[in-house]
């Protein structure tokens, strides 16, 4: 089996989720009943938690009435996005800038910090066609977007026309074809952060998977290439959330969210539409089932009824 830096949900148990939940009942002194926490909690409705192992939802003012917001841009994909871009890419106000999967959950608030925080020279994203390219440029405030449903020669020639000076920093939510047309277009001292590779996630053996191209790209421009997990960052999780809410109290950041509505029995078909690339943002199941089954976009709704789709709000 391939080495993974978390274990596989093992058939049987619950589906392994970030929830944000309400408080029914605690023995614990750390929360009473009514509570807003959040943790992993997975894929049910209610759940029996020890305490150590949930933190109680603390969300900016303005966003008072949006606690999924602790999923998303305070959740893991934000303080991915936060760690990956500034500690691991390490931009400079002179730097281009190039983020896969720029509409998706992390790569949407780490186009917000380079453009909006640490205001780079260029910010361009990459998205797959051109609704998703628009929200990038016009929502989100990328300099330009590239829309890789074009193909691997439609990519490279985009690139070169959004990046004329070559890529700085890239950051990689996909891997693929993606990965080898950016690295073809690497600055000398570039950096390369890998954060995902959605593109193969699906593959169904090794032998498909991708082949880092143009290696010796690295050699000649002096680059560097660098994984990294979220996790190895945890000591430094209180500061990188204190920043990232003085930026969404501050509007530099906006908290982008798919609404999946329906309850429970929308969730595998929410996680389908994820890998299938169907949502803006963070993709959130509404756990209320007594919504119609849609699936809503950008904003999220104002009550206590939403959840994301690696998360769910159960009661505890």
């Amino acid at each position: 089996a391939q080495k993974s830096y978390i274990a596989p949900v093992k058939l049987g148990d619950v589906m392994r989720a970030d929830c944000v939940a309400r408080v029914l009942q605690s023995r614990s002194s750390l929360f009473v009943r009514g509570d807003v926490v959040s943790g992993m909690i997975g894929w049910r409705k209610y759940a029996v938690v020890q305490a150590h192992r949930l933190e109680r939802v603390e969300v900016p003012p303005r966003f008072a009435s949006r606690p999924s917001i602790a999923l998303g841009v305070l959740g893991g994909t934000g303080l991915t996005a936060y760690f990956g871009l500034l500690s691991v890419g390490a931009p400079t106000a002179d730097d281009t800038v190039v983020v896969s999967a720029a509409a998706g959950a992390t790569g949407s608030v780490a186009v917000q910090i380079a453009k909006h925080v640490l205001r780079c020279r260029r910010v361009v994203g990459v998205a797959g066609g051109s609704e998703k390219c628009r929200f990038v440029r016009e929502k989100l405030g990328a300099d330009d977007c590239i829309d890789y449903r074009q193909g691997a020669i439609g990519v490279r020639a985009q690139l070169k026309q959004a990046c004329p000076e070559g890529v700085n920093v890239y950051f990689d939510n996909v891997g693929g074809d993606v990965l080898t047309e950016v690295i073809k277009q690497l600055s000398v001292g570039a950096r390369v952060v890998l954060c995902g590779a959605i593109s193969s996630y699906n593959r169904k053996s090794n032998s498909s998977a991708p082949v880092l191209e143009n290696y010796l790209t690295f050699l000649v421009n002096r680059a560097a290439l660098r994984g990294f997990i979220v996790f190895d960052f945890r000591d430094q999780f209180p500061q990188a959330r204190r920043d990232l809410s003085l930026w969404l109290q501050q509007g530099r950041v906006r908290p982008e969210e798919t609404i999946v509505r329906g309850g429970l029995g929308r969730a595998p078909h929410a996680l389908v539409e994820l890998l299938r690339g169907k949502n803006v943002g963070k993709m959130v199941l509404e756990l209320d089932d007594s919504h119609p089954d849609v699936v809503r976009g950008h904003q999220s709704p104002d009550k206590h009824h939403s959840a994301s789709i690696d998360t769910i709000r159960p009661h505890l």
